[in-house]
């Protein structure tokens, strides 16, 4: 038996390709380790979105080397491979800069690993392959060997939005859709493994369209309200999602579907209506308040996340201003909220009013603070309140199992793990700083 290492980087979605690669080679003989000292297979699956994401992999790779040498040294062969969007943007560069990588894998091409290993094995050098056969890679992957209480499944690939401060048109290709029976078939598999919960994937997950064999094209509403029929999932999640792709039945479903958590991640990035046409966000900032109006019409308890960009060139006090005003108007469960930072190859990068790294920092101070303040809102306001949560493992202090309410809150409780894998009430009593506890009901 082989050993395989697999890092992670980055998105939901890399977490799940993670999963799959290993499900790939498990048939070649390769078994998941949780280091890569000795492994006979390291992946890095890499991310390009976060500032020094290319310099975090090279580094990485400077500590494989060593691992691999020594390897070698003791009559041991280590295969070094760097997937994902680092892999898709820097390939050619990646093999020339550090010999020791055997494989380079885009993101839509690793179902062909173990092809590539075989390549490699007979004729040394390396192997690259970062092309984007459309979502061909589902066709060639075998069923998941194992999940978890709350499994990741994506439905849709690329983007086709082209932001201005973004890479993934460039690392993950146009959007593309995977076929309603090919997600339901793997949501029913899931289920049969364990899984209780499911959380779509897309880098813009609602503009889900795909064909069917009925003819009809299947939106994300419809998608979700099938996957509520499949015995075993209790409950749907999905993300990330974008303003312009906020369809009228997905905003309904989320009032009709049961299983549909009241939990939505929807990305606004600014405030500023300059700053959002410079980001070509496609949406004004007054779209995005209506927008969160009819969602909270049908759902008046969701639980609202987003993402945000703080100095993003030409941004000036009273752009800022107005995103502090959007986060007060809106009130947000949760939110990610970033220092703009230059990506090679996108418009952005180029344009000129580079906002100082001084000014970015002290916005972003200012704008986490009135986040964080906002979350404690949130979480505090569930205390008291008796709320179903999936218990999904155990927690750090003994005794203690984790699981989430249906807003996505992580909840410790003292109780059995005999309860992981099932909803129980839950009485909410206090708030910590990342979490909530409770009793059981």
């Amino acid at each position: 038996m082989k050993t395989l290492y697999v890092k992670t980087y980055g998105c939901q979605m890399n977490a799940y390709d993670s999963a799959k690669m290993a499900d790939l080679l498990a048939p070649l003989g390769y078994a998941t380790t949780d280091a890569p000292e000795g492994a006979d297979m390291v992946i890095l699956n890499t991310c390009h979105i976060r500032e020094k994401a290319v310099e975090k992999v090279y580094s990485e790779l400077g500590r494989l080397r060593g691992m691999k040498a020594r390897k070698a040294k003791n009559g041991g062969r280590m295969v070094l491979a760097v997937a994902g969007c680092v892999g898709q943007a820097e390939g050619a560069e990646i093999v020339a800069r550090e010999p020791a990588v055997d494989l380079v894998v885009g993101p839509q091409s690793y179902h062909r690993l173990p092809e590539m290993i075989a390549r490699t094995a007979r004729a040394g050098g390396h192997a690259l392959e970062t092309d984007f056969p459309a979502l061909e890679k589902f066709d060639s992957l075998p069923a998941p060997a194992n999940t978890t209480i709350s499994a990741f499944l994506t439905v849709q690939e690329g983007c086709d939005k082209f932001c201005t401060f973004c890479v993934v048109p460039y690392t993950r290709g146009s959007e593309q859709s995977r076929p309603a029976e090919a997600i339901l078939r793997e949501a029913r598999q899931l289920a049969d493994k364990g899984a209780r919960e499911v959380v779509l994937l897309g880098q813009n997950v609602n503009a889900y369209d795909s064909p069917s064999t009925d003819n009809k094209n299947w939106s994300l509403a419809k998608l979700c309200d099938a996957l509520a029929d499949i015995g075993g999932i209790d409950r749907i999640r999905y993300t990330t999602s974008h303003p312009r792709d906020m369809g009228d039945d997905l905003i309904a479903a989320h009032g009709d579907n049961p299983k549909l958590m009241p939990y939505l991640h929807l990305p606004v990035q600014s405030g500023s209506d300059t700053v959002l046409d410079a980001m070509n966000r496609q949406h004004k900032a007054d779209d995005y308040r209506r927008l969160i109006d009819r969602v909270r019409a049908v759902r008046p308890d969701i639980a609202l996340a987003s993402d945000f960009i703080v100095g993003f060139p030409g941004e000036g006090d009273a752009d800022f201003e107005a995103t502090l005003q959007l986060v007060r108007d809106i009130g947000y469960a949760t939110a990610f909220s970033f220092k703009y930072s230059k990506r090679p190859g996108t418009p952005a990068s180029t344009m000129r009013k580079q906002v100082a790294e001084e000014v970015k920092t002290a916005r972003l101070d200012a704008l986490q603070k009135l986040l964080l303040s906002q979350q404690y809102a949130f979480d505090d306001s569930q205390i008291g309140k008796t709320l179903p949560v999936l218990f999904e493992k155990t927690a750090r202090e003994t005794g203690q199992i984790m699981g989430r309410t249906p807003y996505q809150q992580p909840v410790h409780v003292i109780a059995s793990p005999a309860l992981i894998g099932t909803i129980a009430d839950v009485r909410i009593q206090r708030r910590t700083a990342n979490s909530l506890h409770g009793t059981l009901a």
